[in-house]
């Protein structure tokens, strides 16, 4: 699983901003795990946050919280359920006002992936000013290494190994 991850989808540049939200919130989930436990769980998460369609999740009610602290298929902190939920009601009213997620997100890096061919870190002074502007806007679970974490799954940053097969495809798009 972690493998085909590797080899299909991470550090593929995502710029649809429904997939860059939900990845932004299976890496708050993430948040004191390992990735694969999220891997795992990714269509147990699908299935209980409506795949992840922010309309849908900005409508949760505590009737929803208690059903998915039920749900033993997800991680169930209570925190980052409702962090979820408030992140799509953010992740609305962003878009009512006219700044797509997508825009956002990748006017960081110029509409482009940054090539990193040096050590992999943990977080970057991007990843930081990236974190403070997810803050500002109330979202929740966006420290910097959530954000490098998701920078580098969502291809905004590309940290496969310079011997890695997928660094100049996934380079080049």
């Amino acid at each position: 699983m972690y493998i085909a991850y590797h080899d299909t989808e991470w550090g593929v540049p995502q710029h649809d901003s429904r997939m860059l939200w939900e990845m932004l919130m299976l890496e708050g989930f993430q948040a004191g795990l390992a990735w694969i436990t999220i891997l795992r769980k990714r269509d147990a998460f699908r299935k209980a946050f409506k795949n992840f369609d922010p309309r849908k999740v900005a409508r949760f009610t505590e009737s929803d919280i208690q059903r998915l602290l039920d749900d033993s298929g997800i991680v169930r902190s209570r925190a980052k359920i409702e962090a979820t939920i408030e992140g799509a009601r953010i992740y609305l009213a962003m878009q009512k006002a006219g700044n797509e997620f997508a825009n956002f997100a990748w006017s960081f890096v110029d509409g482009k992936p940054l090539e990193n061919a040096g050590p992999v870190p943990a977080k970057t002074p991007l990843s930081e000013e990236i974190s403070r502007a997810l803050k500002k806007r109330g979202f929740k679970f966006v420290g910097p290494t959530i954000v490098y974490a998701w920078m580098q799954a969502v291809g905004m940053v590309n940290d496969h190994a310079p011997h890695c097969f997928r660094r100049e495809a996934v380079g080049s798009r």
